[in-house]
């Protein structure tokens, strides 16, 4: 069950930080993040993260 939840977090922090990177590089309109550097650093940060823990998730074992 925690490798589920684990692996749903780690499928949104991926989307979030794609999200992000996107809008900070100017290519996602109509939101006060696009075109601002900062999210176009931080995104890919979130995104690594986001495979990280899923790489960490699925390597999990479930077994009692």
């Amino acid at each position: 069950m925690i490798r589920v939840l684990l692996l749903a977090l780690a499928g949104l922090m991926v989307a979030v930080g794609v999200l992000w990177t996107l809008q900070g590089l100017g290519y996602v309109q109509g939101s006060p993040m696009t075109g601002v550097r900062f999210w176009s650093l931080v995104g890919p940060l979130l995104a690594g993260f986001g495979v990280a823990l899923g790489i960490v998730a699925l390597r999990r074992s479930d077994r009692r």
